[in-house]
């Protein structure tokens, strides 16, 4: 190991320990389950608000939003980010307060008071099944994948090499740890430095990505020659201006402009909202006050995230084009293989091939075989394949052999193989960490871009394990449990779930899950259009009846499911959007035809006082202009 490498990872474990430090030693005393799963109800508005983006920005972000933003995606990605501040503005007003007066430990227990004990449990299992195989094995996969991006043909011991499995397994040990020491308020703290860090290091990552821009060979990076002498941002305009914009065509498959009309909304109030590991900061607040300035001081801190995430994926591509080919080629071996080999024998195939854009334009031989193989299977005659669209002709192809598997039983179905890829956009971020970031400083970004994983991940076993133990375990499995049965349980919980994560993690590499962003959003569209309209009932259609919450939460993975399954081609968001109209349609039906004689009485609870901000509300209403000015400029 040479000196460098050693001065990297002195910084990232330094960094490492001192967060482990601060979390853990803030947080010793803990007595109860108040203070172990909120935090003795105590966090100040800076460490809300600072924790709420820590817990949230993850690699997945810049893994996954900035490999989306390397694609075609472009700057529209940030409409994640910049809808998220207008979300958390409207949840400090009108959600939150309605919560901590109940005083509740999770967003499913609203459900028992305002519906029934049912609708909670329900919601208590489809959210611990999201969270155990959907969001913490994807924050776990993510870092992974950015330290085995890094470390790739660097030894560090010996001829040991980190691969993805150990990369998990490091990541969600040390996550596990303060959870398991010093539950929410461990999580806070550390967030603190985390948060902080996170964003220090995506500036400077922004800052390196575009010096290189500027410094870089014309004629490599593709730049037309009026522009050869331009600095950074004009270069950067002139390669990417198809790409900076927020509207997307309605067609596309993953942020269509009609996705901002109400789709990508569905998402954000159930994520900023609804969503326990991110609820569970707002809900450890000291008071209403603080609750509510530090949702609205996060809310200002979205803005900035899409400048030191989306940005540098943008400027990856121009930079690093050739590289990116060469991870998809690494991740296309084994698919390509496949397809040689079932091409030797086309009339006994039962297996069809799938493949991008980029794939197609860089290899259009090959996705012309893959075309013909795939029609073979229809009885097509020969392929029509010059002048025209190879992917739009294959996926016409694939749609009639999914067709045709509906009418089939399992074992004669078509096996259509997940599709190979032109670049690996997923690794556009890693790759300026590990080619710009000197040593030294790259220690420190890369302990602050795992701190951000950390945070996440220990943001998820927090609340997962508050989930089952406050929802299930204490009402189904041990109701006379005492308080520090409870906290063992809690911490029994986040063992468990780090295991079962850091094993399911590696699996996600598959490129059939089309990218990581992508496979998160995907999945959480099966519960949040439900618990979404569940929520609107609740809180502000007093009469809505109480069966209306478990109607609402089984509605949505139903109706989800089967667009999933029947119109594969419209848009993840555009089939929330539908969902969510459904949802709205039935439980509206269902409060006219048996409205409740009387509102549901809510809790009240008397620990925390519940005066509102006057302050959050002013600047509340800053963050959303401003964020209306950004796509004003950028539409």
């Amino acid at each position: 190991m040479d000196f460098y490498l050693i001065l990297d990872v002195v910084i990232f474990f330094a960094f490492v320990i001192t967060v482990l430090a601060v979390g853990i030693g803030m947080s010793r005393g803990e007595k109860d389950t108040e203070d172990y799963f909120l935090a003795g109800r105590g966090l100040s508005w800076w460490l809300i608000g600072f924790s709420l983006i820590a817990a949230n920005i993850s690699s997945e972000h810049f893994v996954g939003m900035s490999g989306q933003a390397a694609k075609y995606v472009g700057l529209a990605i940030a409409s994640y980010e910049w809808l998220a501040s207008i979300t958390l503005v409207v949840v400090a007003f009108l959600f939150l307060p309605k919560f901590l007066r109940a005083g509740i430990y999770t967003i499913p227990e609203f459900l028992e008071y305002r519906f029934n004990h049912a609708a909670r449990s329900l919601m208590s299992l489809m959210v611990m099944v999201v969270y155990i195989l959907v969001t913490i094995p994807a924050v776990i996969y993510s870092g992974g994948l950015t330290i085995v991006v890094l470390f790739r043909d660097i030894p560090l011991w010996g001829d040991f090499q980190v691969n993805l499995s150990t990369a998990s397994w490091i990541i969600g040990v040390l996550a596990a740890v303060y959870v398991v020491a010093g539950g929410l308020k461990a999580c806070a703290w550390a967030d603190l430095i985390q948060g902080s860090a996170l964003i220090l290091g995506g500036a400077i990552v922004t800052f390196l990505a575009f010096q290189a821009l500027g410094q870089a060979d014309p004629q490599t990076i593709g730049l037309p020659p009026e522009h050869a002498d331009a600095g950074a941002i004009e270069r950067f305009r002139a390669l990417n201006s198809e790409k900076l914009h927020m509207a997307l065509p309605a067609a596309d498959a993953i942020l269509p402009w009609t996705a901002l009309l109400l789709g990508l909304w569905i998402p954000n109030f159930y994520y900023w909202g609804l969503n326990q590991y991110i609820s569970q900061r707002t809900l450890g607040a000291q008071s209403l006050a603080d609750g509510q300035k530090g949702v609205v001081f996060a809310a200002g801190l979205k803005l900035l995230i899409p400048f030191v995430i989306v940005l540098p994926g943008i400027v990856a591509v121009n930079l690093y084009a050739p590289e990116l080919q060469r991870e998809a080629a690494l991740e296309n071996e084994a698919a390509l293989d496949r397809f040689a080999a079932v091409r030797r024998q086309p009339a006994a195939s039962r297996e069809a091939f799938d493949f991008d854009r980029d794939f197609a334009e860089l290899n259009p031989d090959v996705a012309r075989q893959m075309l013909e193989l795939n029609r073979t299977i229809t009885g097509s005659n020969s392929p029509r394949t010059d002048g025209e669209d190879l992917v739009d002709q294959n996926h016409a192809v694939l749609g009639q052999i999914r067709q045709r598997n509906l009418q089939k039983p399992a074992p004669e179905q078509v096996v259509i193989r997940p599709e190979v890829i032109g670049y690996r956009y997923d690794s556009a971020f890693p790759l300026l960490m590990r080619h710009l970031v000197r040593p030294g400083v790259r220690g420190f970004i890369l302990a602050a871009l795992l701190g951000a994983v950390i945070s996440s991940l220990a943001a998820m076993l927090n609340a997962a394990s508050t989930i089952f133990t406050m929802d299930l375990y204490r009402e189904y499995l041990n109701p006379k449990a005492s308080q520090s049965n409870l906290v063992a349980m809690g911490r029994l919980c986040v063992v468990v779930f780090t295991i079962v994560g850091c094993m399911v993690a590696p699996l996600l590499g598959h490129p059939r899950f089309q990218g990581i962003f992508t496979y998160i959003q995907e999945f959480q569209g099966f519960l949040s259009p439900g618990v979404l309209a569940v929520f609107i009932f609740g809180l502000f259609l007093h009469r809505a009846p109480r069966a209306s919450g478990v109607v609402g939460l089984l509605i949505s993975p139903v109706v989800y499911g089967l667009l999933y399954w029947f119109t594969p081609d419209i848009a993840f968001l555009n089939r929330m959007a539908i969902t969510f109209a459904v949802e709205l349609v039935v439980l509206g039906a269902m409060t006219l035809v048996s409205p409740l004689a009387q509102p549901v009485t809510l809790p009240e609870q008397s620990k925390i006082s519940l005066e509102g901000s006057s302050a959050a509300k002013f600047w509340g209403a800053i963050v959303i202009l401003l964020t209306l000015t950004l796509y004003w400029i950028f539409w």
